[in-house]
Formats: structure tokens, C-alpha cells, sequence
């Protein structure tokens, strides 16, 4: 019975260190790309083609935070930087998820109607890696995208309140995804 034991324990301790090694992976230190030499980063002002006002100064200092928190690639003035993260908001949309139904009396006649109580964020970005020596992009992914909901207020300063917490969630999830997609490309 021990013996048994302790042979499930080694097979244990052995089997993920083969699967590791065996599926091409290979440990790196933190804060370093893969797949890439990098020497410097320049993260510039996301530009914006959506209806929405003021996204672009959001979205692009959360991404720089996310680099500057992670990364050890010094972040520069794009003049000097060997590489730019480029990206473009091109839609943000919001669609109702939930309702209620009010009613009210006017002038002796009920209504029923219905209002949101919660809507969904959504927003899309067009973001690229270009190496500015080659003049190339090293990656591009033109459709990211993230999602999340938001409570609607009968104030509507709650709601703008709201949804402003909700573009700062998705700025950080994207923020993660461009950081993952630069910095572990296998």
C-alpha cells in the first residue's frame, strides 16, 4: 500500500513536468516579450471614430498603466520608441438587457410602459504592434472586443456614473489582452 502510494506521488510530480516540456513552452521573465527583441515602447493617444467623447485619454492611459505595471520595456516618446501600440475605438455601443414595466395615470387614462433598468457596454478596437524601423506591423487584430453591464438610474448622473465605471472594466480587460498579446506570443 505505501509503496503504491508513493509511486502515484512520483508519477504525480513527474507527469505536468513532461507535458510542460513537451508542448514547446518555454518560461521567460516577467515583464519580457516572447517571439520579439523590444527595446522600447511608445503607446500614443488612442485615436477614436466613435459617437462617445473622451474615450480616447481613458483607454490610453489604462493601457499604459498595464504596461508600465507589468512590462520592463521603457515606455517613450513615440519619436524615439523602436515600437508603437497603435489602436483606434471605432464603435461603442449600448443595448438594453433589462426592463420594467411602470404604469401612469394621465388625465384619467393608465399607461403601461417599459423602462431599462440595465444596459450592455460593448466596444471595439483596432490595435496594432508596428515596428517603426521595417515600417511593418508585427501584429494587428482588428476586431477586439469587450462587454460588460451597467445599471441605469432614474438620475441619469448615477447612470452616466455608471457607465463610466463601465468603459474604465472594459479599458482594463483590453488593456490585459494587448499586454498578453505583445508580451506572451506562443
Amino acid at each position: 500500500m505505501k509503496s503504491t502510494f508513493l509511486r502515484l506521488a512520483l508519477l504525480l510530480m513527474i507527469f505536468p513536468g513532461c507535458l510542460i516540456s513537451g508542448c514547446g513552452y518555454q518560461f521567460r521573465a516577467g515583464g519580457e516579450p516572447v517571439g520579439i527583441s523590444l527595446q522600447s515602447l511608445a503607446i500614443p493617444l488612442f485615436k477614436s471614430t466613435s459617437s462617445e467623447i473622451g474615450l480616447e485619454a481613458d483607454f490610453t492611459k489604462v493601457i499604459r498603466n498595464e504596461f508600465i505595471s507589468h512590462a520592463r520595456v521603457p515606455l517613450v516618446p513615440e519619436e524615439r520608441a523602436q515600437m508603437v501600440i497603435v489602436g483606434r475605438i471605432y464603435e461603442v455601443s449600448t443595448l438594453p438587457l433589462a426592463y420594467e414595466s411602470r404604469q401612469q395615470s394621465v388625465a384619467g387614462q393608465v399607461s403601461t410602459y417599459e423602462v431599462t433598468s440595465s444596459r450592455t457596454l460593448r466596444i471595439f478596437l483596432d490595435v496594432q504592434l508596428l515596428d517603426k524601423a521595417r515600417g511593418k506591423a508585427v501584429w494587428r487584430e482588428r476586431n477586439m472586443t469587450e462587454k460588460t453591464i451597467f445599471i441605469v438610474d432614474t438620475d441619469p448622473f448615477v447612470t452616466r456614473f455608471n457607465q463610466e465605471r463601465a468603459v474604465e472594466e472594459i479599458a482594463r480587460r483590453l488593456a490585459k489582452r494587448i499586454y498578453l498579446k505583445m508580451m506572451e506570443r506562443f
